[in-house]
């Protein structure tokens, strides 16, 4: 079972209900809509973690060679 369920403590009739109600608010032609936008989000999101995630990774490549240049020419 995945943990977000098991923090909310939901079952199946409750997430039915869920899903209901957000059918009946937003209509099944906005639902793709707001899914569409909510995936762009997401990759947003990951490719900007994974953008500072290369950086550390390259400021840490970096300091390694400078350490190992200083020590080389001591």
């Amino acid at each position: 079972m995945d943990p977000i369920f098991l923090f909310f403590n939901l079952g199946g009739g409750e997430l039915f209900i869920i899903l209901l109600i957000v059918l009946l608010m937003f209509g099944s032609k906005k639902i793709p809509e707001l899914a569409r936008g909510l995936g762009k989000g997401i990759r947003y999101f990951k490719d900007a973690t994974s953008e500072v995630q290369d950086e550390i990774k390259d400021s840490i490549k970096d300091t390694e060679t400078d350490s190992d240049l200083n020590k080389g020419s001591s």
